[in-house]
């Protein structure tokens, strides 16, 4: 597991979304690092849920290729155990 980078959509921010830090997040539609556009859903801890679009900045195809793995660590050990 790592970290997706996104960012958020024009006119889009934390505090337009009503975010502040405390939900957690779904992201849906990011099945294998193709996706240039996903759906976060900001769960609040009060169950509110919030929906946005955010951009996917996996931005070269190494990127992609570390995401199909489940991070570089995965990457790296699935090259080792190969050779």
């Amino acid at each position: 597991m790592g970290v997706l980078p996104l960012q958020f959509t024009e006119g889009n921010n934390p505090q337009s979304l009503g975010l502040d830090g405390s939900e957690s997040f779904d992201i849906v539609g990011m099945n294998d690092g193709a996706a240039r556009e996903v759906e976060v859903i900001a769960t609040h801890d009060s169950g509110k849920e919030t929906a946005f679009t955010a951009r996917v900045l996996l931005l070269t195809p190494k990127e992609v290729e570390y995401f199909r793995h489940g991070g570089i660590l995965n990457y790296v050990l699935r090259q080792l155990a190969a050779k």
